[in-house]
């Protein structure tokens, strides 16, 4: 499965054509879905260009989205840095009037199996965000409910083009009693790319977009996330020895 990651935590200050209102998240995840998206990962901001996890902010996405690509899965972040306070941050899951068909936690944050737990009573799926270099594995792990995860996002933070694949690796071991559900492998910046194709090798889900990099394979600035996920949808049908 290849995901798209529309804006994630950045700004337009840190990319001009970054997908920020419903209507801006829209027209990018139906261009990205027609460059071969199947899911939709997106942080949905205020009027100034935050993210928040305000319920009308939240529905105004997820509505204006789901018009642009019906059937199309789409999840939003419940990360901390928007809500820091951990009950505040359930309060306002719960308190979701249109809820995404999945939604990331990171469970390196306090408060991440109350929100966890706030997003299975109202049964939505979770994404288990798992950052490399925190102690999120066995956190994730020691936690009962564990089994009841939609995925693993297996999240590298090792920026560096060769040494987040070894980081990825171990990460990758540290996870495998979690083996029952889906893993979701991507890493960030100068890594993107690299991590991307380690994901196609070993046959597991990845992800793309402008939170991840804004840069395709050779370096050049990438216009929109359809352009990354083009690039993306190539790497991984070579891996498979596809062709379109």
């Amino acid at each position: 499965m290849l995901q798209v990651c529309l804006n994630g935590a950045r700004s337009r200050a840190q990319c001009a054509h970054l997908p920020v209102t419903p209507q801006q998240l829209a027209a990018a995840a139906r261009d990205a879905v027609a460059a071969g998206a199947q899911d939709i990962h997106l942080h949905p901001k205020d009027r100034g260009g935050e993210d928040t996890l305000q319920s009308t902010a939240v529905a105004a996405a997820l509505t204006a989205v789901r018009a642009a690509v019906p059937g199309i899965p789409v999840g939003v972040t419940t990360g901390a840095w928007a809500t820091p306070d951990p009950e505040a941050r359930a309060a306002q899951v719960r308190s979701w009037t249109v809820l995404p068909d999945h939604a990331s936690v990171n469970w390196h944050e306090d408060g991440a199996t109350e929100v966890a737990t706030a997003l299975l009573d109202q049964g939505v799926g979770i994404e288990a965000g798992i950052f490399s270099g925190t102690p999120a594995a066995q956190r994730f792990l020691n936690w009962p409910e564990s089994h009841r995860v939609l995925r693993v996002l297996a999240e590298i933070t090792d920026t560096g083009p060769r040494t987040a694949v070894h980081t990825a690796a171990g990460l990758l071991d540290e996870l495998r009693p979690a083996t029952t559900s889906p893993v979701l492998l991507h890493g960030a910046d100068e890594a993107a790319w690299p991590i991307l194709r380690l994901a196609a090798s070993r046959g597991l889900d990845t992800r793309i977009g402008l939170e991840d990099t804004l840069r395709l394979p050779d370096g050049t600035p990438a216009r929109t996330n359809a352009d990354l996920i083009h690039a993306a949808d190539k790497i991984i049908r070579q891996a498979c020895g596809q062709s379109r």
